[in-house]
């Protein structure tokens, strides 16, 4: 039997894994480990070359590592000999320059200052910078006086403009602008490999190389959001203390890399139906958007065995970071001990902000903690972690579908959380909501667990059933693969790559787009006993190419509109032993 080529996909991640911690991290980490189907090719971008790898890699996967800081040369991330770089330097010259690339200098600066975007302007200036810089220098260029002179020009010019609006920068915030530019785009410096589908996580300038990738290649480009990057961003900026223009440019900056992202993506996944919101009102077309719940291993996260604690315990698993507002869950804590002197809080993550965490202490202490908060730093067991707590807590001010959350339903623990992002639509009514900084809020919530026992073991009971529902890792896997298969097969130019077969690959694909297209019509119509023919038709083709999986999943679909359940169920199964027999 003829052997089927695996898909290979292009991952774009920016500021996490394999480096850093965290739940998008995990999430990175599920793909890569368990979608034996995929081979990966990881693209990282990432503050700085020192940061450590946290995450071991598969021998299959690739790893492209683009550090925007920490460099004194763009290319020594690259693996381009130094004879090459020698020769794109020499013929970097000023007349070059200024003919090739200050025209899409001018354009790539007017898109990130304009508050009304365009970004199909912006990724087509940004595809052709990228094969500008696949001849000529990157630093040569970019450090020209043509290039300081120009972008001088525009932003002065802009501040007496009412198109722009920018306030009048001074000297620093001129310069600093600009080097925000030459360090953010070194992405662009760093050439894109061709793969069946592009896919970042985040909305964000790991987004680019999916952009590229379109452009340069057709790739189909999925975008995955954690959080509402955008949003996130605006958070973070009114903590920074920015000059006024410095500010308005990185907002700008940021929005034009949001919406250049939302505009390229075929698919837009966010975690949660919460994000939706945001991203239809950026402007993303509903019929792009598809949810993909976040999942956990029930193999690892499995159900708490009941015990006895001599001290009724609250845990919180996240890192000492802002966003998670750990002062208030000490706060809630002090409460609460007024109420259950022996009460014990357990905080299981890793120091993300150090002023923060001395911040946390000094309070910790001020209050008198000591013995009842404990901080006791990341662990690798994050399944034990939740079962030497009565009750999880996490009170965070900003979250998107957190981890934390499923994996404490899953072990059958009762959760106490803000009413933030997705966590709503994580635990439904099978835990108490509170509002973010509301330290009384939380402190009842968390009495009213830890001196009811029965109430404890049905909300946790709840919540496990709802994420052996909804959030297990089998459902992630199967709802990733399935898109990647569809993106994949829709894009013709790339079928011959996913199906090598030099003698009969390319009638494959025609039959099999043959009788799916015909399948899909009849599916658009209502004619679902009709489509589940043509699909059946489309598998019985080849068996083993990646679209087959895909079609498995339509046939489950019409039946589900036809209400046979028992079948959906048939299908589902069938699919799942066929991607075990394929891994």
């Amino acid at each position: 039997m003829r052997r089927t080529e695996k898909l290979k996909v292009l991952l774009s991640t920016e500021g996490t894994y394999p480096f850093h911690e965290g739940g998008v991290s995990t999430w990175c980490n599920i793909l890569i480990e368990k979608l034996d189907m995929v081979d990966y090719f990881l693209y990282s971008v990432v503050t700085n070359p020192f940061i450590l790898q946290k995450f071991p890699l598969p021998k299959s996967t690739n790893l492209i590592k683009v550090p925007l800081w920490g460099t004194e040369e763009p290319s020594e991330h690259l693996a381009t000999p130094f004879s090459q770089i020698y020769l794109q330097k020499k013929q970097t010259t000023t007349q070059l320059i200024e003919a090739q690339f200050i025209p899409l200098f001018k354009d790539l600066i007017h898109e990130i200052i304009s508050p009304n975007k365009n970004p199909e302007k912006l990724g087509m200036t940004i595809h052709q910078m990228y094969k500008y810089f696949q001849e000529y220098e990157y630093k040569e260029t970019f450090k020209s006086e043509l290039a300081w002179n120009t972008y001088k020009k525009i932003i002065l010019d802009s501040t007496e403009s009412s198109e722009y609006r920018l306030i009048q920068p001074d000297i620093y915030g001129m310069i600093q602008s600009l080097g925000w530019v030459y360090r953010f785009l070194n992405i662009i410096n760093t050439p894109v490999p061709k793969t069946n589908v592009s896919h970042s996580s985040a909305s964000a300038f790991c987004g680019i190389p999916c952009v590229i990738a379109k452009l340069e290649h057709k790739t189909p480009f999925l975008l995955t959001e954690h959080g509402v990057y955008v949003r996130e961003q605006y958070l973070s900026l009114s903590k920074r203390n920015l000059s006024s223009f410095l500010n308005i440019f990185l907002i700008r900056f940021i929005h034009s890399i949001n919406t250049l992202n939302y505009h390229y993506a075929d698919q837009v996944s966010p975690v949660c139906h919460y994000n939706t919101r945001w991203e239809t009102k950026l402007g993303v077309n509903r019929e792009n958007i598809e949810v993909i719940y976040n999942g956990v291993d029930k193999n690892i996260f499995k159900e708490a065995k009941k015990m006895d604690r001599p001290h009724p315990t609250v845990v919180s698993v996240a890192r000492i970071d802002p966003i998670k507002d750990i002062i208030s869950l000490i706060k809630s804590a002090e409460i609460v001990r007024k109420t259950i002197p022996n009460v014990k809080f357990i905080v299981y993550g890793s120091i993300s902000v150090q002023e923060y965490y001395e911040e946390c202490l000094a309070l910790q202490k001020k209050l008198n903690l000591e013995e009842t908060f404990i901080f006791a730093g990341h662990t690798t067991n994050m399944a034990a972690a939740y079962h030497a707590g009565d009750v999880i807590a996490l009170s965070s001010i900003s979250e998107a579908f957190p981890y934390s959350v499923v994996e404490a339903m899953m072990t059958g623990k009762p959760v106490v959380a803000t009413d933030v992002g997705g966590i709503r639509e994580a635990l439904e009514n099978n835990g108490f909501l509170v509002t973010p900084r509301d330290p009384n809020g939380f402190a009842n919530a968390i009495i009213t667990l830890l001196k009811d026992e029965g109430l404890r073991e049905k909300m946790g009971r709840d919540a496990r059933e709802r994420a052996m529902k909804y959030f297990t890792l089998e459902k992630v896997l199967e709802q990733h693969l399935k898109t990647y298969i569809k993106l994949a097969t829709h894009a013709n130019e790339q079928m011959t790559d996913v199906m090598k077969d030099e003698s009969n690959a390319a009638s494959i694909v025609e039959l099999q787009q043959f009788y799916s297209e015909k399948a899909y019509a009849l599916f658009s119509k209502g004619d679902y006993l009709e489509a589940i023919e043509q699909f059946r038709l489309a598998i019985h083709v080849d068996r083993n190419t990646p679209a087959a999986f895909v079609y498995t999943t339509e046939i489950a679909k019409a039946y589900h509109h036809l209400g046979d359940s028992e079948q959906v169920q048939k299908e589902l199964e069938k699919l799942q032993q066929s991607i075990r027999d394929h891994s």
